[in-house]
């Protein structure tokens, strides 16, 4: 659900986020027609590495700009760094869809995420725990598409956002997440490879990176890619420690 250097999937239905220090913006290099600069979302997991999705850079990419900032200005801090997206991505579908920023230097002050486990959603799903557990999603998104008579807009802040989802299905490479009640919300188009957390508001636990919905208002079913499985940590074994 994105663009290149263009809004991708965000969170509706949330609130602004002050537990996540560890969650960024990419930034692009100009601001978009409606004056925003925050264009996909990512999670610092390591002191050095900033996970994302590949679809958030275009083909030849070799930098990118992030800002931890819970709110972004234009002239704000940025951590520039590589872009290397996983090569096995090639743009055709979703597999394979994760990018990483790595840093020359580390980011100072700010708590890096946690990986799952190999296989976790599998053995939670196994012992019955997923049917009832919460996801936090977090990004910089959409906050709440509204709708006239010919078109769907969507409305863009450059805050950082989260919101509480409930588990829909479990597949190989994919967690699927749906709201089940008014309390809930989900993502949209901006917070694409940002983090959904396993537990409450607070958790620190990262299990799958946002990549798509299922629908173009971002009401229902959303597309997230699993970090326990052996094809994801293939390609972040090449720059963190995992679990």
């Amino acid at each position: 659900m994105v663009a290149t250097v263009a809004p991708a999937s965000a969170i509706t239905h949330g609130t602004v986020d002050t537990e996540h220090p560890e969650v960024g913006a990419l930034i692009g290099d100009a601001p978009e027609r409606d004056g925003t600069w925050a264009y996909c979302t990512g999670t610092l997991i390591s002191p050095t590495v900033f996970l994302t999705a590949a679809h958030c850079g275009h083909k030849g990419q070799k930098t990118a700009r992030v800002s931890f900032a819970g709110h972004y200005k234009a002239g704000g801090e940025l951590h520039a760094g590589r872009f290397v997206p996983d090569p096995r991505y090639t743009g055709k579908n979703e597999l394979h869809d994760m990018a990483v920023v790595v840093f020359p230097t580390p980011v100072r002050g700010i708590t890096p995420a946690m990986l799952p486990s190999l296989g976790l959603l599998d053995r939670l799903e196994a012992d019955g725990v997923l049917k009832t557990a919460r996801f936090t999603p977090v990004g910089y998104g959409s906050v709440e598409p509204t709708k006239n008579r010919h078109e769907l807009r969507f409305h863009y802040t450059d805050t950082r956002s989260r919101t509480s989802i409930s588990f829909k299905n479990l597949r190989g490479r994919w967690l699927e997440l749906a709201p089940d009640s008014r309390d809930e919300g989900g993502t949209c188009y901006g917070d694409s490879g940002g983090p959904n957390y396993l537990g409450g508001p607070s958790s620190k636990l990262l299990v799958a990176t946002t990549i798509s919905g299922l629908d173009d208002a971002c009401q229902f079913v959303n597309l997230d890619y699993r970090l326990d499985t052996p094809s994801a940590r293939k390609f972040l074994r090449d720059f963190v420690a995992l679990p």
